[in-house]
């Protein structure tokens, strides 16, 4: 792993996978078919804290669920991507309506088919329980596990490295 520091001062986009990173990858299947997720709320705050940073938010999932939608339209995710396999057209896309390079972009993933987008951007980021070519080709690996409080380490890392962090937590200490 390289420093990841330095590769965070740039990051003006973050993007997510869902499953196995902003949930702990299991799938709940109900009776009739309705899929059903738990998401950390802690990530989400983190989450909230990266949007009230002024840095962009963006999902790419390759399964599609309405309860994905729904929690990440909540936490003001404005680029949300689902049912993509192969990720690489969306990062594409996205890249481009945003006008961002690379080094501006960071991924967090955890599984191999995460590898093609975070192989490209600045600042790739495995969740510590992550397939282990995946931490292998990764900038950083959180210390916490996916669903389990990684996303909220990431946004934490990224708002610390631009310096911006303090500033947040001194709003809630003057609340």
């Amino acid at each position: 792993m390289t420093d990841y520091k330095a590769r965070a001062k740039a990051i003006e986009m973050v993007i997510f996978d869902v499953d196995g990173v902003l949930t702990d990858g299991s799938l709940f299947l109900g009776d009739d078919g309705q899929e059903y997720k738990a998401f950390n709320s802690r990530d989400g705050h983190g989450m909230a804290m990266l949007r009230q940073a002024g840095i962009t938010m963006a999902v790419i999932t390759g399964r599609q669920s309405e309860v994905v939608r729904i929690r990440m339209e909540s936490l003001g995710v404005a680029h949300i991507y689902q049912g993509q396999r192969d990720k690489r057209p969306a990062y594409a896309q996205l890249r481009q309506a945003c006008g961002l390079e690379h080094a501006q972009i960071a991924y967090v993933g955890d599984d191999v088919v995460d590898l093609p987008v975070m192989l490209q951007v600045g600042l790739a980021i495995a969740v510590a329980d992550a397939h282990p070519l995946v931490r292998e080709h990764c900038h950083w690996q959180t210390r916490l596990a996916g669903g389990q409080g990684a996303a909220r380490e990431v946004c934490e890392g990224l708002l610390a490295a631009q310096g911006k962090l303090d500033t947040i937590f001194a709003d809630y200490i003057r609340r």
